[in-house]
């Protein structure tokens, strides 16, 4: 296959390491960048433009999921492919839901990790084990009604989920603030929007649901 950027997202060096031995020496492809966390990976696939990325799930500050549903929306040329120690249904509606179109375990990489890129940046589809199967079930044929699961973050805005994952992380308001570059009293609100809206009554609760539905690692 010839020309390709890739772009590779994982907050662990060691991973991001391997997954270079893995792809050197492939005709063409490039490693264009490497990014820390999500929100790494947003600012390096505005400035790099790779074609393909390989998005770790589980990140700190932005999870992969809501990295891959920023980077799709200002590029969506680029394809994802989802890397993930976990696998699960839901996880893999949310994947799909995010616009990735390839996901594999991490301990597969090293087996599917060429074939899957050169598959998606064919723009064809690569899942494997559950994905698979829950793709080949009917995931997404048409006509077939959203699962449960996979509706659990649409319910929040982009924001709220980003406010979710900090304020999860234990991050005090002042440091979501300046984290994303607006006021405290925009957190306050937000915060207590999100409260109200997930029905939820304490930090402890707002952990559970960020872990509850992979935003942040158990």
């Amino acid at each position: 296959m010839s020309s390709l950027r890739i772009l590779i997202a994982d907050d662990h060096e060691l991973v991001r390491k391997g997954l270079r031995s893995v792809l050197d020496g492939q005709p063409g492809w490039t490693i264009c960048g490497e990014a820390i966390n999500g929100r790494d990976a947003v600012e390096k696939a505005k400035q790099l433009k790779p074609d393909v990325m390989i998005m770790d799930v589980t990140m700190p500050e932005l999870n992969g999921l809501e990295a891959t549903r920023q980077i799709l929306k200002d590029r969506p040329k680029t394809e994802v492919l989802i890397l993930t120690v976990h696998e699960s249904e839901q996880l893999v509606g949310e994947v799909l839901a995010a616009g990735a179109r390839g996901y594999i375990l991490k301990g597969d990489t090293t087996r599917l990790l060429v074939s899957a890129i050169e598959s998606i940046a064919q723009h064809k589809p690569f899942f494997t084990g559950t994905a698979s199967e829950v793709v080949l079930g009917g995931f997404l044929r048409p006509g077939q009604p959203a699962r449960k699961e996979s509706r659990a973050l649409p319910r929040l805005t982009a924001r709220e989920r980003e406010i979710v994952q900090l304020l999860a992380e234990g991050k005090s308001n002042k440091e979501v603030s300046t984290t994303l570059g607006i006021s405290v009293k925009t957190v306050d609100a937000h915060r207590a929007n999100i409260m109200h809206k997930l029905n939820l009554h304490s930090v402890t609760d707002l952990v559970r649901y960020a872990i509850r539905n992979n935003i942040i690692a158990a």
